[in-house]
């Protein structure tokens, strides 16, 4: 049983709140939906016996819901953490980057912990510049599996995607040196490919280019656009495209230069149909310089 997309949302949204009393106002808050849609899809959801509402008006959703929303199930989750990090530098010069403790924390964490609280046992590290210290989250994150990359230094990250290309498909795969204040952006299920982005007036960062709701490239600065993260999940027809793809464009003359995210997003953006899922400021961090760490922990102030 097939869903829309608005009608995967609602039963997420209800998945997730299971047993809560929820208003229609606060569902169509928590979807981003207006209250009309929200008014039509819930007496077809349960008509269908995807969800219940009994007379507490608690909503809930029911097993045929919960089959329902299998297919959509993420995998696995992959962490890109095998660069450098020059710009953080001195930092990085003891330290790979993800494991920078904010707050007392390692930030590649942040994710994890995301990671856990929704499901998915499966998660791989891709790792490279002082890769054994990874080795501190097993104990933690006991699934963790690390992969090797030993190209880290003669190739960009396109790199660490050549060594996981075969498990794209129904996974989340995420920049590890990102700092997460929602965990809800990290969810059990998702509908379709998808880059998470927060909107913005003007951005001199990179962005989403769009076109009639779908994802057609990136690029650097613009106005009033989506800042991309990499926080990205790939279905699993994608991840078939994807391990075809990412030799094809690693194999090419300059090849070993590309970001990953160019196999999607530029060389073979055709291929796949990618929508933004919108965060607001703040949900998620993206630390790419000493002082953007030092305004948000100040421990890392020098005198």
């Amino acid at each position: 049983m097939e869903l829309t997309k608005k009608e995967f949302e609602v039963l997420v949204y209800i998945e997730r709140k299971n047993g809560e009393k929820i208003s229609q106002r606060k569902l169509a808050s928590g979807t981003g939906f207006s209250l009309g849609a929200v008014n039509k899809l819930l007496p077809a959801l349960l008509e269908r016996g995807l969800i219940d509402i009994p007379e507490s008006k608690n909503v809930y959703i029911t097993k045929e819901g919960l089959a329902t929303l299998e297919p959509y199930r993420v995998k696995r989750a992959i962490f890109m953490a095998a660069g450098f990090g020059s710009r953080l530098v001195p930092i990085t010069l003891n330290t790979p980057k993800a494991l920078i403790r904010i707050h007392g924390k390692p930030m590649i964490e942040t994710m994890l912990d995301a990671v856990v609280r929704a499901g998915i046992e499966e998660i791989y590290i891709v790792r490279g510049y002082l890769g054994e210290q990874f080795d501190i989250l097993k104990h933690k994150y006991p699934t963790i599996t690390f992969v090797e990359n030993p190209d880290y230094k003669e190739a960009n990250n396109i790199s660490s995607a050549m060594k996981v290309k075969d498990l794209f498909g129904g996974a989340y795969v995420l920049d590890s040196d990102l700092y997460l204040q929602n965990p809800d952006l990290i969810r059990k299920y998702e509908y379709c490919a998808s880059y998470v982005g927060v909107h913005k007036d003007r951005t001199d960062d990179w962005r989403l280019i769009m076109k009639n709701g779908r994802v057609t490239g990136m690029k650097v600065g613009g106005t009033d656009c989506y800042h991309m993260y990499d926080i990205t999940y790939w279905t699993p027809e994608d991840g078939e495209k994807m391990a075809k793809f990412l030799p094809e464009l690693y194999n090419s003359p300059g090849g070993k230069e590309n970001y990953w995210d160019n196999v999607p997003l530029d060389v073979y953006n055709k291929e796949f149909y990618i929508e933004a899922r919108e965060c607001q400021e703040g949900d998620v961090i993206e630390i790419d310089t000493l002082t953007e760490l030092q305004e948000l922990d100040p421990v890392y102030k020098f005198n």
